[in-house]
């Protein structure tokens, strides 16, 4: 293999429509880009999908020799990016909550055979992150929950589950993203906690999926100061990925990193200087998973640093030599079908199961029910666009009757004294949140409408940790996701038709 060849064994790329393009194109033929990660972006249906994916690995066969790893961030829940006609699973903390790893097990071994049905061999899930901090803006419902015990427990069980539907997967973010306030997209956050302090919670869930035998593990782009003093994210520190996760921890599968170009890494170091830094720290793969000439600037500067001695040669050539067999493992041909009714009846199952009554009793709907509450929108970055369009609100008001009023993601005293006005004379009240632990007029508009003294519900649609701030007097739900199969299990379960099944996976009552 030339030193071209090699680099763009390394490097996962991609691009914004529903096609590779022209510039893809090229790019892979000049770089041999030998490797790609789709989006909610990159999808309009299943028959698409199919089409992209094979014509993905015919160009990337025929330019490279090789078989491309074709990746996706298939996590369920609120990180979904198969089309809505495909299987979706719920997310890691929803799937806590039905009580049991074998949930776990089942939502990943569908999730991996649905991939396979497209082609898709690679999977950048689970999260193994603690979710310690319940103000984390980016990780929450992604974490199966806020103890290393609990999340050691269902990340094996999803690990099973990929490990037995043929496709890799990655234990994510190393050394842990659980307990910031910060986003990595759009910021360059720091932990600032002793290995000690680490290996008693972040460390622990990592290390028990390097023990049984997880194939990859994906970088963060956090600071710890503690652990490299050089004012690098972990991603780029040759200490944290090849002292710590190869040598310490003993990690032999594939490193790779989230992606370069977020701000963590692009706004202060540069996604190209950032990327030849992150595989002189022993990263494998590295992505750029937007933008083609940001890949173009990278596979340059990469091929330039191999060129120049700044890139062992000798760890270049391991690295390939890793990337092609694990390459070896999975088959990266399509089988079976998506979509199937009993794949789909059974995800729909599990999503029930993990709807949880934290508190109160749901009221009867009455006569003239009333439902209020903001639309899904992009809570993060790495979030789905949106949840397709349906809101809470409205949704419910069609199924269930009444009246629905869509408000906005943080209202105003103003838009708040309009709903209560138009809740009163309602039979009973039904309320979304959508992080409303970060946006506090989700809260104060639940507080107004509980003073009108009608039967209420408050249902958070994502984080659970808005919940710590429903008033006593109403019921308390806990659903997870905006997605539209959640609303569908949801609507008979507040119309009594139904009773929710789950149980609380995480403490509300601030850090564990």
């Amino acid at each position: 293999m030339t030193i071209t060849e090699k680099i763009g064994q390394r490097l996962v790329g991609g691009f914004p429509g529903t096609e590779m393009g022209e510039e893809f194109i090229r790019l892979v033929r000049e770089y041999k880009i030998g490797n790609v990660i789709l989006f909610q972006h990159n999808v309009e249906s299943n028959e698409q999908l199919l089409k992209l994916c094979r014509s993905i690995r015919e160009l990337i066969t025929r330019e490279t020799g090789h078989r491309p790893f074709i990746t996706i961030d298939q996590e369920g829940g609120g990180v979904t990016r198969l089309p809505r006609e495909a299987v979706n699973v719920p997310g890691a903390m929803a799937l806590a909550a039905v009580g049991d790893e074998e949930a776990a097990h089942r939502a990943a071994l569908l999730t991996a055979r649905e991939l396979r049905s497209f082609g898709i061999d690679f999977n950048l899930a689970p999260s193994v992150d603690v979710n310690c901090n319940p103000d984390n803006p980016i990780i929450g419902i992604r974490s199966f929950g806020d103890t290393p015990e609990q999340v050691s427990r269902y990340a094996l069980a999803a690990l099973r589950g990929y490990e037995e539907g043929g496709v890799l997967c990655s234990a994510k973010h190393f050394p842990g993203h659980g307990d910031t306030a910060m986003d990595t997209h759009v910021s360059l956050p720091c932990i600032d906690k002793s290995l000690e302090e680490l290996e008693r919670m972040e460390l622990r869930p990592f290390q028990a999926m390097i023990d049984a035998g997880c194939p990859a593990v994906t970088t963060t782009h956090i600071l710890f100061p503690h652990l490299e003093p050089d004012n690098l994210p972990a991603t780029m520190s040759r200490r944290i990925i090849t002292g710590l996760l190869k040598e310490k921890m003993g990690f032999r599968g594939l490193v790779i990193s989230d992606c370069m170009e977020m701000d963590a890494i692009a706004r202060y170091y540069g996604s190209a200087k950032g990327t030849v830094k992150a595989m002189a720290a022993g990263v494998d793969l590295v992505f750029i998973s937007h933008t083609p000439s940001v890949l173009e600037e990278t596979a340059r500067a990469a091929r330039a640093a191999a060129e120049a001695g700044e890139l062992s040669m000798e760890e270049l050539d391991a690295s390939v030599e890793k990337i092609l067999f694990y390459k070896a493992r999975v088959s990266g041909e399509p089988e079976g079908w998506p979509g199937r009714p009993e794949a789909m009846a059974e995800a729909a199952a599990l999503r029930q199961a993990s709807i949880t009554l934290v508190r109160g009793t749901i009221p009867a709907a009455g006569e003239r029910p009333f439902f209020c509450g903001c639309a899904d929108y992009r809570a993060g970055l790495v979030s789905n666009r949106t949840g397709g369009g349906s809101t809470f609100a409205e949704f419910m008001a069609a199924r269930l009757g009444g009246r629905g009023l869509v408000t906005s993601k943080d209202p105003e005293a103003e838009e708040i004294r309009s709903a209560v006005e138009a809740a009163r004379g309602s039979s009973s009240i039904f309320v979304n949140t959508y992080n409303g632990h970060l946006f506090p007029g989700q809260l104060e508009l639940v507080r107004a409408l509980e003073a009108l003294g009608v039967p209420m519900a408050v249902t958070a649609l994502r984080n659970p940790y808005d919940l710590r701030h429903v008033p006593e007097g109403a019921a308390a739900i806990a659903a997870w996701d905006y997605a539209e199969p959640t609303l569908e299990v949801l609507a008979p379960i507040l119309s009594g038709e139904a009773a929710p099944k789950g149980r609380l996976s995480v403490s509300l009552g601030g850090r564990p």
